[in-house]
Order: C-alpha cells, then structure tokens, then sequence
C-alpha cells in the first residue's frame, strides 16, 4: 500500500477546479481510457495574459486526481510564460511529494499543461513527434529522453514509474535500456562528471556548503525555511531544518527527496542525509 501525504489525501477527496471551461484558451489532453489515466486541461487566460480560470477532468487514481487538482491551484494566477516552467517535480513538491511508483501521474499533469498551451498558440506538440517506444501506453522516445534527462533516471523501473513505458508487456524494457545506455554516453560526453571519486572531509565539507548556500538554501527561504549543516560523518550528512521547515510535518520528504538528491548529484552519490536532533 502506498504511503500519501496529507496534501495528496486533501486534494483526492476535495478535489479543486473540476469541470469544463467554456470558450477556453487553452485545452490539453494527455493520456486515454484504454491505458488507465486520462487528464483534459482546460484555462482561461486575462487581458493581462495571466491564467484567470484553469479546471480539468481527469480519469485515473486518487494520485492522477489530486495532481490535476494541485496543478489547477498552481496555475491560477500566473502569466503564461511562468506556467510554462512548471515541471512534474513541482507538481509532486506541492503535494508534499508521491510515491515514486506514481510519479507518472505528476508527468501527466506537466504534459497537459504543455498541450494546453500549444493548443492555445496554435502549434504541435514536440512529444507527439517522437517514435513510439512503449506501444501498451503510447509512450515517446522523447517522452523517455527527457524523463531520464530531468529526473537523473537510471533503470527501466524509474522510467516506468515516471512514464509508465515498460508497464504492460514489457516488450519495450530493451528498447528502454538502449536509451538509458545513451543517455548515459551523452551526460559523459557532453557533462563530463567532476566529482572526485575519492574526497577528504574538508573537500566534502566545503563541496556540501557549497551546495546548501547555492541551491537548497535560497529555494527553502522562499517558503520561510532554512537548513544548516551540523556535521558530516564518512557518507552520513547531519543537518538542522530551521524556520518553518523545522516543524514542518513533510521535513523527512525534504530532506530525502531534495537535499539528499542535490548533494548526490553534485558532491558524492553515496552521501545520506539525516536530521540532527
């Protein structure tokens, strides 16, 4: 059984913004019946260009419904060119995160969004474009390529829970290491990996600060958080959440699904991190 949070069980059980827009700008329609998930996006822009009104209808578990719904508060509001930067990890963020096995409904979200504001610009979808590579859900090599590429996926089960290709009868999983193989060669061709294999404390002290203060600070200050390093033992990363963060129920979530993730990318894949009590 698959642990929700809070956010997650609010936004199944009131779900907000459901129904159709008349006249909208923007309509998107990603996923069908036959597959399991179906999400129409719908918005209405202002004369100021902003997201006035934004409502969907969505077929699918209670995952796939609150995203849609967290994605239509999201959206509201915001100038069009601000929606289009919003990606499936915010989605998730805003819900205080989704099973990794339902990371694919976040996806959905994002994909409709982008087909709403093609529909409403009057332009094709790049992601129809590509070579079905999974034919059970329909999914694109450029839908994989990306999926890979945004959220650092590394096996066939990762790409299934964000895309849900490989999710039926399994025929594609060669298909789908081939493109992890390349988007491998890729990463070391073009970004080659700096990290040194082998660190000593002051190294990985000074990498991890450096890390904190550059992107996990200033992204929780936003929200009224803050964090400080308190020690590093070996891989083991002790941290302090502080402001809201430092009661915020979904600290543990913060702590594995972002911090832990940054400093792994970008000091030592093996660091954990945990809070100093």
């Amino acid at each position: 059984m698959w642990e929700y949070t809070d956010k997650v069980r609010d936004h199944f059980m009131n779900p907000r913004n459901v129904g159709e827009i008349e006249n909208a700008d923007g309509i998107g329609e990603v996923g069908s019946l036959a597959c399991g998930d179906a999400l129409k996006l719908f918005f209405k822009l202002d004369d100021a260009g902003r997201i006035a009104d934004a409502k969907f209808k969505t077929f699918g578990c209670a995952s796939a419904i609150a995203s849609s719904s967290a994605l239509t508060e999201m959206i509201k509001g915001m100038p069009l060119e601000e929606a289009e930067k919003v990606t499936n990890e915010d989605i998730a963020e805003y819900l205080g995160g989704l099973p990794k096995e339902k990371m694919h409904c976040s996806v959905m979200g994002r994909e409709a969004l982008e087909a709403a504001i093609a529909y409403y610009r009057g332009i094709p979808l790049p992601m129809a474009e590509g070579e079905v590579v999974c034919e059970c859900f329909g999914v694109t090599d450029i839908e994989v390529r990306r999926a890979i590429a945004e959220s650092n996926l590394r096996s066939v089960e990762e790409i299934t829970n964000f895309t849900k290709a490989g999710g039926g009868c399994g025929k594609c999983h060669e298909r789908l290491e081939e493109l992890l193989r390349e988007a491998r060669h890729e990463v070391q061709q073009i970004i080659p990996d700096k990290r040194p294999t082998r660190l000593t404390n002051i190294q990985k002290i000074k990498l991890i600060e450096e890390v904190l203060g550059r992107e996990v600070r200033p992204t929780l200050r936003k929200d009224g958080g803050d964090i400080e390093l308190v020690d590093v033992d070996g891989d083991f990363v002790i941290v302090s959440l502080r402001g809201a963060c430092g009661s915020c129920k979904k600290s543990q979530t913060t702590l594995k699904e972002y911090v832990e993730k940054k400093l792994r990318e970008q000091v030592l894949d093996t660091l954990i991190v945990e809070e100093g009590k």
